[in-house]
């Protein structure tokens, strides 16, 4: 594939390695580079009694570190085409919003709190619902649940773009309104699903507590640089491989019985599909505007590889969780290799990347002609890499989750 894909080599890529990208053991650039451990201090304590204490906090780090990152690659004259698309998403991106008002609220899902006789009894409900639900599922579903609790890490992401960032935590400008608003219709998903699975009693809540303090620490690595072009196709993948993700959890859980479950994964599905379309509508009017500056971006961050947003997860425990998790995801249908496909294919027919005529400049036609083809790329190495999983398969590797009170779960 002609993607600059990691040279790890993790259980998930064994399986099929176009499902997720785990922390890189080289630079693009080819040079060598260690996984970072915590950083170990000592020093000539002047106090011993606060010795622990001092060492204790120089000694934080993120468990997973990002190497050589490029920042602020866009120019002016770029950053101005974003200037004046504001009327443009004033009238057409904000629309995407819902009020607050008409939202679906994490409560509406969730057993009543204020009769103790019926909450209780809704509780042992959702328990007798959720008991026979096998373990793999669940530890799709705390995967994505703690890929949406991380959200902290994706508003502070989205405002690192130049040009539509929030430059106040208050900005009246239509991005910053929209990212701020974004970010609080999507902080529902990872409340609700959080209180769901803890009510469950199926996971080891404070496991997946300390996951998601360890992802949050960790941040991500979006490559985006900075790049309002890069951010926004990112999050036109992203919002639909979420979308895919959650629609698939709310089948199974339909076909668990668990359909309060199931609705919760359908309606949070729902509103990623609607994200999706928002993105992807920033997108075409920069197609239209930029069509040679715009395929250049595409086919940028595809050649980088749209990393999944939790892929420096960590638990304490085990240094290769995320390529588990999708491993998993990959094996039950969740998130798969051909889904990574299928979503390019669909966001070049949205686009209309092959239709792009004479104004595109040489390196642009060569990014469409690079594009075109990749799907089919993907595809043929989608198959040898099944090819491979199926000569594999009678060892059928297994590993245990620290979300499910340790428990094996085959990859």
């Amino acid at each position: 594939m002609a993607l600059l894909l990691n040279s790890t080599i993790t259980v998930a890529m064994k399986q099929n390695p176009l499902v997720a990208v785990s922390f890189p053991r080289t630079t693009c650039l080819g040079s060598s580079f260690s996984p970072p451990r915590l950083l170990r201090v000592s020093c000539v304590a002047t106090n011993p009694s606060k010795t622990s204490e001092e060492t204790d906090k120089k000694k934080f780090r993120p468990i997973k570190e990002v190497p050589n990152q490029v920042t602020h690659t866009i120019t002016q004259e770029k950053l101005e085409i974003f200037k004046s698309m504001e009327n443009w998403a004033q009238e057409n991106l904000l629309s995407y919003l819902k009020p607050v008002e008409a939202s679906w609220q994490p409560q509406d899902f969730l057993p009543e709190t204020n009769d103790e006789d019926r909450f209780y009894e809704q509780v042992k409900e959702l328990r007798d619902r959720t008991k026979e639900i096998p373990d793999d599922y669940f530890v799709v579903l705390v995967g994505d649940m703690i890929t949406e609790e991380a959200l902290p890490t994706y508003q502070t992401t989205l405002n690192t773009l130049d040009g539509v960032k929030d430059e106040t935590g208050g900005s009246l400008t239509p991005w910053a309104v929209w990212v701020r608003a974004w970010t609080a219709e999507e902080n529902r998903h990872g409340d609700l699903l959080n209180k769901y699975l803890y009510l469950s009693g199926r996971v080891d809540m404070r496991h997946v507590e300390k996951t998601i303090q360890y992802l949050i620490g960790s941040g991500m690595d979006s490559k985006f640089e900075n790049n309002p072009y890069n951010g926004f196709i990112y999050t036109s993948f992203q919002e639909r491989a979420t979308f895919i993700s959650h629609g698939n959890t709310a089948k199974l859980a339909t076909t668990y019985g668990d359909t309060t479950l199931a609705k919760i994964c359908g309606t949070i599905a729902a509103d990623e599909k609607r994200h999706e379309t928002a993105y992807t509508r920033i997108v075409e009017k920069l197609f239209e505007i930029d069509p040679d500056g715009t395929v250049q971006a595409l086919a940028s961050m595809m050649r980088k590889r749209i990393t999944m947003p939790a892929h420096l997860m960590h638990d304490g425990r085990d240094d290769d969780l995320f390529d588990h998790y999708a491993a998993v995801a990959q094996r039950i249908g969740v998130y798969t290799a051909t889904d990574y496909a299928g979503i390019l294919e669909f966001l070049l027919r949205r686009w209309e990347v092959e239709k792009l005529g004479m104004g595109l400049s040489g390196e642009g036609r060569r990014a469409q002609d690079y594009l075109c083809t990749l799907p089919q790329r993907i595809r043929r190495l989608e198959e040898r890499a099944n090819d491979r999983v199926k000569l594999a398969s009678k060892s059928k590797p297994s590993v245990s989750f620290s979300w499910i009170y340790g428990r094996e779960v085959e990859l």
